[in-house]
Formats: C-alpha cells, sequence, structure tokens
C-alpha cells in the first residue's frame, strides 16, 4: 500500500460518515468532497474493503444515477436496498431518486 492511500481513505470515510440518515450520494460525490476528484472507482473500492465490523454507511454511496452498483437481486443487492428502506429511502428497480434523497452538505 502506497503510503497516502491511508490519507485518502481516511478522507472517504470522513465524508460517508457524514451522510446523514435518509441521504444518498453518489462515489464521484463522495471523491468531490473528500478532495479526490476524479477518483469515484477508488471510492468504491474502499467501500468494498471495508475494515470488518465498520460503521460507516457504506450502503448510502450509489453509483452515477442513483443505481445500486452490485448486481442486481444480489444478496449484497437486496441488503443494500433493506438498509436503504430502513432510513425510508425509496428505492425503485434498484435505483434512488437522486433528486429527492442525494445529500447536499
Amino acid at each position: 500500500m502506497r503510503q497516502e492511500e491511508p490519507e485518502k481513505k481516511a478522507r472517504i470515510w470522513q465524508v460517508v460518515n457524514q451522510i446523514p440518515e435518509g441521504k444518498v450520494a453518489s462515489y464521484g460525490q463522495v471523491a468531490r468532497l473528500a478532495d479526490l476528484p476524479g477518483y469515484a472507482r477508488y471510492v468504491g473500492h474502499v467501500m468494498k474493503n471495508l475494515p470488518p465490523k465498520s460503521r460507516i454507511p457504506w450502503f448510502r454511496v450509489l453509483r452515477s444515477g442513483g443505481r445500486i452498483a452490485f448486481p442486481k437481486q444480489s444478496e449484497a443487492w437486496k441488503r443494500q436496498k433493506a438498509l436503504l428502506e430502513q432510513e425510508a429511502v425509496k428505492v425503485s428497480d434498484g435505483r434512488v431518486s437522486m433528486g429527492r434523497h442525494q445529500w447536499q452538505p
């Protein structure tokens, strides 16, 4: 692991931890807010590889257009959908209305 990676991960985690209940952000939005423009895929990688038992609300981060990134109907897809719906985020066909639910810090 390169030396700057822990700092980048910490900035991403900090942003994701700020997303309030009932709101979502895209990978690209998280990257920009972490001062890492162009690092949307890296944000996805960081979310996929969170430490075990992490309390970071990974499920609030979606692909562009509000889509769940996991394969449709996979266990991970169902879990993310359920966690979002527990926070009153409407998920329709694997997509969230960013106009309604996108976090605007």
